[in-house]
């Protein structure tokens, strides 16, 4: 047994050790602070319960942050959190856990989205432009992130340099532009179940978005599973793309920002080990949305 093996073991021995390791990662070095003000100065409550003085929030270690959606144990969440790290979907994490479908997925959900919440554009993309703040309440998640019918389809380009990735949401350009292009300017489109992939754009290796019923569906479905120009124009991310793509079931146009962004995050840092960055990622406070 390795070093790195031996540690994850010991980190699962216990809910103690499972539950101190969590908490190293949300504070650091620092007091336990109150989520809502950051406040030092606490009393302690009964039930591991905390009041801040200064604002009078009432929490508990992880309140407000990405780990305190999915009611798993704290050893079930570095179980996941391993098993996610290891690119594993969420029905086998379910099965290797012993837990729900839905309990699994509702913390990869919040994995996905403390990965959103780690880039760049990330206030954007938890804008209006996704929808995606829709699905925040309070800093907690509140649901499944599923169409509303209100927010348009998400365009996105796809620039690769260097051997990394840069996944840009398009401000203006809609699914309706990219028929357009295609249609008027005979911009390449290829097409992958739901997923519409074109050949390159202005500075982009390509663009990319998820359809849906809003868009015309046989006008979609006439457009070539693959197409090898397009798919070598796509560069090294298409080709590490398309294949964890497939193993998605039931992508909407508002859960793929989602998936894009994780497929970003795992291209560049492709040579890593996930977990110690996802641990720290799933430990910090929810950005407030509301």
């Amino acid at each position: 047994m390795d070093d790195s093996t031996a540690q994850f073991e010991k980190l699962i021995s216990s809910e103690e050790e499972a539950k101190k390791f969590l908490i190293a990662n949300c504070f650091g070095e620092r007091k336990t602070f109150c989520p809502r003000c950051r406040e030092n100065k606490l009393y302690t409550l009964n039930g591991s319960r905390y009041r801040c003085a200064s604002c009078k929030y009432t929490f508990q270690d992880f309140s407000g942050r990405w780990i305190n959606n999915g009611g798993l144990s704290c050893t079930e969440w570095i179980r996941l959190i391993r098993l996610f790290a290891d690119d594993n979907t969420a029905h086998y994490i379910s099965q290797d856990l012993g837990i729900s479908y839905n309990a699994a997925y509702k913390a990869v959900s919040s994995l996905r989205f403390s990965i959103l919440a780690q880039a760049i554009d990330a206030v954007q993309l938890l804008g209006p432009e996704t929808g995606l703040h829709k699905h925040l309440k309070n800093r907690k998640l509140t649901g499944i992130p599923t169409k509303t019918g209100s927010e348009p389809i998400p365009v996105f380009g796809v620039l690769e340099k260097n051997g990394w990735v840069f996944i840009d949401l398009m401000q203006n350009i809609t699914a309706e532009s990219v028929f357009h292009f295609n249609h008027n300017f005979h911009l390449k489109l290829v097409r992958h179940g739901s997923i519409i992939h074109t050949d390159r754009y202005q500075k982009y290796n390509a663009l990319i978005l998820c359809g849906d019923d809003s868009l015309p569906l046989d006008y979609i479905r006439k457009y070539p599973a693959v197409t090898p120009e397009i798919e070598r124009s796509g560069g090294e991310f298409w080709e590490f793309a398309r294949d964890r793509f497939k193993r998605y079931k039931g992508i909407s146009p508002h859960r793929f920002p989602l998936y894009l962004k994780e497929l970003e995050f795992r291209f560049n840092n492709r040579n890593k080990d996930l977990f110690d960055i996802l641990v720290d990622y799933v430990c910090k406070i929810v950005p407030d949305v509301d």
